[in-house]
């Protein structure tokens, strides 16, 4: 029992582990402020040009399709959030990456070495 507790102990304190339960939890309170923004802001803006329409209340027929608009609209604003984010992370890699792959110019003893062998040859 021992050693299981320390192989589970060993796996929840990897970096891994710990990072995706802090994406878990600040995405859970992420996707609560969209879904604000969606139901208290964005549909209450957009019922006037739609002819006052509480999108909670709408139906197609025996099928209430309010509350599943709502969710389409928190999951494209949280899609296109995620989007972003992860674009601007791999801008950032292909940056580092790049630097890493540039050669770097020969130091002075390199340079003077090369003067050297050049003489030589001659």
């Amino acid at each position: 029992m021992k050693n299981f507790v320390k192989e589970f102990k060993q796996f929840a304190m990897r970096g891994s582990v710990v990072d995706l339960a802090v994406g878990i939890i600040i995405g859970g309170a992420f996707q609560k402020i969209v879904s604000s923004l969606v139901s208290d802001v964005a549909l209450p803006a957009l019922s006037p040009i739609m002819g006052n329409i509480d999108f909670t209340s709408l139906r197609l027929g025996p099928v209430a399709i309010g509350n599943f608009l709502e969710a389409m609209i928190d999951f494209l604003i949280i899609a296109f959030f995620v989007f972003l984010i992860v674009k601007g992370i791999n801008s950032l890699k292909k940056e580092e990456a790049k630097k890493e792959s540039e050669p770097k110019p020969p130091s002075k003893e390199e340079q003077l070495l090369t003067e050297i062998r050049d003489l030589l040859k001659k």
